[in-house]
């Protein structure tokens, strides 16, 4: 059987159709974001005076990176999932929950 899969990119900035996703470091820390093409342009060029009067950080010495952040299991982005719809935040049954919605969550059931 054939499948015809479909990736939409979100804008995650402003809602809207995005056309690339971006990765960027800062302060020790890497990021990813989905942006249309005008959103990403705007954010090279917010960046571009720092980026030309810096250097480049070394790599290739064979150790990892180390991620401070936290990756949610399958069961609890099901049970984040659960909890935003419950409380009126707009998420979609399946792909990335935007970081305000799980702090959101983060913050109610750290609470309790």
């Amino acid at each position: 059987m054939a499948q015809n899969v479909i990736i939409e990119l979100q804008d995650d900035l402003d809602g809207g159709p995005a056309d690339e996703t971006l990765t960027f470091a800062l302060d020790g820390r890497d990021y990813e974001i989905d942006l249309s093409t005008a959103n990403a342009e705007k954010l090279r060029e917010a960046v571009r005076p720092f980026v030309a009067v810096s250097r480049k950080a070394p790599t290739g010495d064979g150790r990892r990176r180390r991620t401070t952040g936290t990756t949610a299991s399958s069961s609890e982005t099901a049970q984040i999932r659960a909890w935003a719809k419950q409380h009126g935040h707009q998420v979609s049954d399946r792909g990335r929950i935007h970081q305000s919605v799980k702090d959101a969550y983060y913050t109610a059931t750290s609470q309790s």
